[in-house]
């Protein structure tokens, strides 16, 4: 038996009002993930614990079989992870978003425009942050070029007292209300407006105005954690696996599990990622040998940050056209009895361009156990109408794995 979950982050939605009052699922056009629901079972599940922030880390340790009550250290922690630091137990690590702000002179007073710079390129924002480092880092506080506008700052037997928002949770707002707070709050502070006075004048960013994209022209740091420790996958489930994904936290998690993070060419975390790359990963996985693949695909969810209604619906075709539909052939190709799990982690609502906790509409299709439901497919309303309900991810990939 192989397992396949599919995890399109912040695929789950609100009724919009420019798609006549429907979700963006209601309105996609995805005839294999409503064929797999048809034939399989459907429902809703709570991926986000009470009292827990509705973040992709959560939801994703959710997700992978982990109770984020107890194994959650922070986000940073596990994108540090992916990308190859050696923590140790006393750093304190943190995100380093590239962002762009408004043009006020006082740094207290703009608006957060953009939490990901216009989804700047990786190859620009590596640039970035090195010329950053250059002239910021010391030996307490280092900084790491990841993926795209995320990145990393550890800081060495750093405090761990700080309250810190993330930056897609105040898009089109003044950043006054949402600055660092803590004992060591100014330490942070100062990296944020320093970073301001290197980039808002950086040849590359006035490359990017000249060329109508958003400058990069500040940092924003949030998401602090510490060494992570997850107990194994293969331990909990005996199941060899792989990770697939464009996201460090999602590699990262997988690493701290003893899952292969496989790396995919072109993987973007954005709409103009290689979805034909992470589906030959897959697929390629499988045929090696592995039990399980987590598929994680961002489009949807940087789609719901941009407020993009008519992407995040085109993401969710090609998410059905480009990964699932593939995958499915193939496996029926092969003969090989299978179990593939599609879910969003945590919806990421048009209307407010953030996550929320609401429950997720999830599919679980058994090529063993197939049967015929006509009125089943993926979406909202459908998953509700179920009656099914899981109040822990955890606990449904509990249920789909065991």
């Amino acid at each position: 038996m192989k397992y396949i979950m599919i995890v399109p982050d912040g695929m789950a939605d609100e009724k919009v009002e420019q798609l006549n009052n429907r979700t963006p699922l209601d309105c996609a056009d995805i005839p294999t993930v409503n064929g797999l629901a048809m034939r399989g079972e459907i429902g809703l599940v709570k991926t986000i614990p009470d009292h827990m922030a509705p973040g992709s880390d959560i939801a994703n340790l959710s997700v992978m079989g982990y109770d984020p009550q107890k194994y959650y250290t922070g986000r940073s922690s596990l994108e540090a992870v992916s990308i190859g630091i050696d923590l140790l137990e006393t750093d304190i690590t943190f995100r380093c978003n590239l962002v762009t702000l408004s043009d006020e002179e006082d740094y207290t007073k703009k608006t957060m425009l953009d939490h990901s710079a216009g989804e700047i390129t990786t190859e620009e924002a590596k640039v970035l942050i090195q010329d950053l480092a250059k002239e910021m880092q010391t030996e307490e506080i280092r900084f790491y070029p990841g993926v795209s506008f995320r990145h990393v700052v550890v800081w060495h037997n750093g405090p761990d007292d700080f309250e810190l928002t993330p930056p897609h949770d105040i898009l089109e707002r003044k950043i006054e209300s949402y600055l660092p707070k803590g004992s060591s709050k100014d330490v942070i502070l100062n990296m944020m407006l320093q970073s301001n006075r290197i980039l808002k004048d950086h040849p590359l960013n006035k490359s990017r105005i000249e060329r109508g994209l958003k400058p990069a022209n500040s940092i924003w740091i949030w998401g602090e954690g510490k060494k992570p420790i997850l107990d194994s996958f293969y331990e909990k489930y005996k199941l060899k696996g792989s990770v697939i994904s464009a996201v460090d936290l999602i590699k990262g998690i997988g690493i701290c599990a003893g899952l292969r993070s496989i790396d995919v060419e072109g993987a973007t975390g954005n709409i103009h990622t290689n979805f034909e790359g992470k589906t030959a990963a897959a697929i390629k996985e499988l045929e090696k040998g592995q039990d399980f693949v987590y598929v994680h695909i961002e489009a949807p969810d940087e789609c719901g940050h941009q407020g993009d209604y008519v992407n995040k619906v085109l993401s969710m075709e090609l998410i059905d056209k480009k990964v699932v539909k593939p995958i499915v052939e193939k496996l029926d190709e092969w003969g090989e009895t299978y179990k593939i799990l599609i879910l969003p982690d945590h919806p990421t609502p048009l209307s407010i361009r953030t996550h929320t906790a609401d429950p997720v509409p999830f599919v679980i299709y058994d090529s063993t156990k197939e049967q015929m439901n006509p009125q089943h497919r993926f979406s909202e309303k459908a998953a509700q109408k179920s009656g099914v309900y899981f109040d822990a991810g955890y606990k449904l990939t509990d249920y789909f794995l065991r």
